[in-house]
């Protein structure tokens, strides 16, 4: 067994459509917010392609949760 290799659950996809959902907030907004096409975020939510940490960083300021609990460290906002 290679213990170099870790293997995680992401979590961010699901997290971060639901803070978006329970915020009544589309894509387009939260894309806005990011400065980034709709599309792209589309493509997070569907883990279709890695969030940078500059839009983790912004979504935790503006959800008000912690980075732990988008990436799925813990379930406390």
């Amino acid at each position: 067994m290679d213990d170099s290799k870790h293997i995680f659950d992401i979590k961010y996809p699901e997290r971060i459509k639901e803070l978006r959902q329970d915020n009544d907030l589309t894509q387009k907004e939260v894309a806005g917010l990011l400065k980034i096409a709709q599309t792209t975020y589309s493509q997070y939510e569907l883990y279709k392609r890695p969030m940078p940490i500059e839009c983790l960083m912004i979504l935790c300021k503006f959800y008000e949760v912690s980075a732990d609990y988008i990436l799925g460290f813990t379930n406390k906002k």
